[in-house]
């Protein structure tokens, strides 16, 4: 029993200085100078242009994602291809690659001098230095996400309900429109949440293909950052809560998703 306590006690300990001190604090700092100078901080053009750019990507990034991730668990287990442990590696490479990595590989793609940025240059389109490349990179750093937690799921749940659906004459678009996405409905559930929570708080990708224009390609957390590089620390602190906030709306989703999970 002594144990057990011990191992609680030092698990909530590390839990604390790790996650719930820093949070805290930053939440102290935000509202020391009071709530007027942070609803000033939180309501200037660069801040909510910051804000809604967030949003807009995280809007446009995240459906695509979802749609990919779905598409990529079911090739990963129901396909057959030879190229699956490819696909396999491959969904978890943003694991693996740096996200600054990742704003410099595209730089060498969709640049100017880039393999295709010439050719979109020319078409007059522009990825790099814009709301599309911002897109593109945070579609990247989530991409895992979606497929990872839909895969356990579709494997858990078999063939079985498919084939008959299939042998009652079921075509398989309507297969998957009123039986397979109906099982995986709790994964693809918790799998957006994650890359909602993930595209919010995308920094590295972001800050070397954006360009970091204020009003036009800046995110909430490249204002973060801006604020602080200039010593603006109680307009950084503010722009801090604010991503802080988004990520316990994101945290509480995800435990009345898996609560509602458990229930059903």
């Amino acid at each position: 029993m002594a144990g057990r306590l011990v191992m609680r006690g030092i698990a909530l300990a590390y839990l604390g200085v790790l996650l719930a001190v820093p949070v805290g604090m930053v939440m102290v700092k935000t509202f020391e100078p009071g709530p007027v100078a942070v609803w000033q901080a939180v309501t200037t053009p660069a801040a909510l242009h910051a804000f809604w750019l967030t949003l807009l990507v995280t809007a446009v990034a995240v459906p695509l994602n979802a749609v990919f991730g779905v598409l990529a668990a079911l090739v990963l287990v129901r396909g057959r291809s030879r190229l699956r442990p490819v696909l396999d590696v491959m969904v978890d490479l943003p694991f693996a690659v740096s996200p600054v990595v990742v704003g410099l590989a595209m730089i060498l793609v969709y640049g100017r001098d880039g393999w295709l940025g010439g050719w979109l240059a020319d078409a007059g389109i522009r990825i790099i230095f814009s709301v599309p490349g911002i897109v593109i990179a945070t579609m990247f750093v989530c991409l895992p996400f979606v497929a990872r937690e839909v895969v356990p799921v579709l494997r858990e749940i078999g063939t079985e309900q498919e084939q008959a659906a299939s042998t009652l004459g079921a075509s398989g678009w309507q297969t998957f429109w009123r039986v397979t996405l109906p099982a995986i409905r709790w994964g693809l559930a918790y799998g957006v949440v994650l890359s909602t929570a993930r595209a919010v708080g995308e920094f590295g990708a972001v800050s070397i293909v954006s360009g970091k224009i204020s009003g036009q390609t800046e995110t909430l957390t490249l204002l973060v950052e801006k604020r602080y590089t200039n010593f603006d620390m109680a307009g950084a602190y503010a722009a801090s809560a604010l991503l802080a906030v988004i990520a316990l709306a994101t945290l509480g989703l995800m435990a009345l998703l898996q609560r509602r999970k458990d229930t059903a």
